[in-house]
């Protein structure tokens, strides 16, 4: 019981401190004049309650929230959204009383607490109490921890992710399955999940246990193309819609994205050292901008990686599969010329990667150091999300 309320007041008080930023943000800053901001800033989608609850709903909160009101026939972008957390918003909006973005706040935070819950939970026999907490705090002051209370699919992804993984240690992989297909029903990573649980149900070598978690993973994402087939008579229009958000499938698969990523950090690095002047590289507008943008998701990418190997070799394979998986798999369709785009927010749905981290960060100084560094840059990102920059 104890450890569980420590995980709860971490949430608490994180989710707290995190709100009461961007609120402050929002009436202390003038707002940003992105041009791409002024279309998702519809105050028939994404204004509710006032500000207290809209600061939550930013950028593609806009395109949950819709989906949540009229289903997938209402724009070609839109299967790009996977449909677990816009289902959820859908009837959480209705209960609330047609306050979609309240709705979506409940979701998400509930999410957030269960998926804290359940990672100590599933840490515990892995690492033991303290660096389980540690797991949690981790994570709740992650840069990208803003997300978990957004109107965005991060909070219910961890949740059901981590949830597949503790039901499968426990044997139980008809459950497990099922939270695999939840997973997917998330987001395109969650096939990471299934592989990481596949892994841990061959442990026995039974193929019944491997069908008791693909079988139902397979079948509840069939709900997917049906729901799209039902509503747009094009029931994979979700295979090739990322074209319609500025990216591509690179040639190679996650080969081919890695060099174009290789390959714009080093021009970034060259536009921030040599080439500001005279806008050598990059867009001749805001090219330190970009520069820094493509440098800062380079980062987040080569440290999630290295914490991803260390679960391997400290967790076990399953954990350290599903991380690598969640984190390169992006990088086979880049954005154009931002091949990491969105990377940051990304390394989120890899939960392994923050018990490998408190793994390593184990002593009271290093535990300061991680602590001091992540809040200060989700401080700049939550300030950022308020003010309608994009994040990531």
């Amino acid at each position: 019981m104890a450890g569980r309320r420590d995980v709860l007041w971490i949430f608490l008080w994180s989710r707290v401190a995190v709100w009461l930023g961007a609120v402050f943000a929002l009436l202390t800053f003038p707002p940003n004049g992105n041009v791409l901001a002024l279309h998702r800033d519809d105050p028939t989608i994404v204004h509710d309650l006032g500000y207290l609850t809209d600061v939550w709903a930013r950028w593609d909160s806009y395109w949950f929230i819709r989906i949540a009101h009229h289903g997938y026939d209402v724009a070609s972008g839109a299967p790009a959204f996977y449909p677990l957390y816009p289902g959820l918003l859908a009837v959480a909006g209705r209960l609330c009383g047609g306050h979609y973005v309240l709705g979506g706040l409940i979701v998400s935070l509930a999410a957030t607490a269960g998926a804290f819950v359940l990672l100590r939970r599933l840490a515990v026999p892995l690492v033991g109490e303290e660096t389980a907490r540690r797991s949690v705090l981790y994570l709740a002051v992650f840069p990208m921890s803003l997300f978990l209370q957004a109107i965005y699919s991060e909070s219910v992804f961890l949740l059901v992710a981590i949830a597949a993984f503790l039901a499968a240690e426990r044997r139980r992989f008809l459950v497990a399955g099922c939270f695999c297909g939840l997973a997917v029903l998330a987001r395109p990573t969650g096939v990471a999940v299934v592989l990481g649980v596949l892994l841990i149900a061959w442990r026995g070598r039974a193929i019944r246990d491997l069908a008791a978690v693909l079988v139902p993973a397979v079948a509840l994402f069939a709900l997917f193309p049906i729901t799209l087939w039902i509503e747009r008579g094009q029931p994979f229009a979700f295979v090739h819609v990322e074209r319609l958000w500025y990216r591509h499938t690179a040639t190679l698969g996650p080969l081919g994205g890695l060099w174009d990523a290789a390959r714009t950090a080093w021009t970034s690095l060259e536009q921030l050292t040599v080439g500001s002047a005279t806008h050598t590289y990059g867009p001749a507008v805001g090219a330190d901008h970009f520069a820094a943008l493509n440098l800062e998701a380079t980062a987040f990418f080569v440290v999630a990686v290295a914490l991803s190997i260390v679960a391997w070799r400290e967790l076990g394979a399953p954990y350290g599969l599903m991380a690598l998986v969640a984190v390169v798999a992006p990088v086979a369709t880049p954005a154009v010329d931002q091949p990491l785009l969105s990377m940051p927010r990304f390394t989120l749905a890899a939960f392994p990667i923050f018990i490998a981290l408190a793994k390593v960060c184990a002593s009271q100084r290093a535990e300061r150091a991680v602590v001091g560094v992540s809040a200060t840059l989700l401080g700049v990102a939550t300030v950022q999300w308020a003010l309608w920059q994009f994040v990531s």
